[in-house]
């Protein structure tokens, strides 16, 4: 069997690899890397979604961060209820919040928390799409739209204090499924989970990505009023996978908090949703796994350069984006694909024709001129 460039087999080979050496991570990596790593695979799990409807769409959403943290809210209201253990949240006690608001006892449940981290977001992302997409309201302007929802999401968090935690957010987690959250057991098992779901996603984007579907979304990016004409209806499809991407952000937020044991409005902000587009810019637009590798690199890197350089960490980060964006436009993986492209069509392109009176010198014989 030939493996080709972008094949199935290839990409299923590669998800095989790439889970292999995440789940033998923890043989080498210490409990603070690995929850490190743990947090870069869920933000992995929100940038794959994000290329679903950036690099396959053609859809800049540049607020991704609150389908981010409505879905981490939603886990760290259920946590911040049991570690409550039956009484009031202690940032309801100090805002003088004297009954549990109605809106927060169906997270008494991990079940209903688990359901609704994925359904709000996505409903949220319904309401917003459709209004938008069937508006015919793309491009910056969505992108602004979406911004604007940023900045609405996290006023409204900050002003509510007794009922979000205002700025300081949900934090002071006790236990999850009666496992203690910060036990170095429970942090490994939430890391191979994440693991698991990273392995899931790409199962799951690249199935939506290599039929008809894709090649669907891929046209709608190039050229929506050709698909319109052509007899499809580009809004469904625009609504389907922004619904889509918004439940992987909400997926990915709650993962976010089982690692990191903390949400606040300033996660969910402008800056925060501008850095996971750029995750996927630096992997490779409308690869899966350019968005993989592009969040883990980017995060690692902010790691490193705050931790050794800082006072000069923002200054490296910014200059490696633009280092990326001027040498690889289409990112890390997006340049090594042309790149193969470019060496495999040089390798196999056949030798040009030879005139036959070449052939004729070479035989010994003369053409035939009749």
């Amino acid at each position: 069997m030939k493996l080709t460039l972008g094949s199935t087999q290839t990409k299923a080979i590669a998800t095989v690899i790439l889970i292999a050496l995440l789940c033998l991570a923890p043989m080498a990596l210490s409990e603070f890397r690995l929850g490190l790593l743990g947090k870069f695979l869920a933000f992995a799990i929100l940038a794959m979604g994000l290329d679903l409807i950036w690099g396959y769409t053609g859809i800049l959403s540049l607020g991704h961060g609150v389908y981010f943290g409505l879905g981490a809210y939603c886990m760290a209201m259920h946590l911040k209820l049991v570690a409550s253990d039956g009484g009031l949240p202690d940032f309801m006690s100090w805002s003088g919040v004297e009954k549990l608001p109605w809106f927060w006892a169906p997270f008494h449940s991990a079940g209903a928390a688990l359901l609704l981290a994925i359904a709000v977001p996505t409903l949220v992302a319904l309401f917003l799409g459709y209004l938008t997409f069937r508006n015919r309201i793309r491009g910056s302007f969505f992108s602004i739209l979406s911004q604007a929802l940023v900045i609405i999401t996290v006023t409204l968090f900050v002003g509510q204090q007794g009922y979000t935690g205002g700025s300081n957010g949900l934090t002071s987690f006790s236990t999850f499924l009666g496992m203690p959250v910060g036990d170095p057991a429970t942090k490994t098992l939430f890391y191979y989970v994440t693991v698991v779901l990273v392995g899931l996603v790409i199962c799951f984007c690249l199935w939506l990505t290599s039929g008809k579907l894709g090649n669907i979304l891929i046209a709608i990016r190039d050229s929506e009023n050709r698909v319109r004409f052509l007899g499809y209806n580009p809004v469904a499809y625009k609504v389907f996978i922004y619904c889509v991407s918004a439940a992987l952000a909400g997926l990915a937020g709650v993962m976010f908090v089982l690692h990191e044991g903390i949400i606040s409005p300033a996660q969910m902000g402008i800056v925060p949703s501008i850095e996971m587009v750029l995750w996927v810019a630096v992997g490779g637009r409308a690869t899966i796994f350019g968005a993989i590798i592009g969040t883990i690199l980017t995060n690692s890197a902010k790691t490193t350069f705050s931790e050794a350089y800082p006072d000069w960490w923002p200054i490296l980060i910014g200059a490696m984006f633009i280092v990326v964006t001027m040498f690889l436009p289409k990112g890390i993986v997006g340049s090594i694909h042309d790149l193969l492209k470019r060496r495999k069509k040089t390798t196999s392109s056949p030798a040009s024709p030879r005139s036959s009176a070449s052939l004729a010198a070479t035989a010994g014989t003369e053409p035939n001129n009749t």
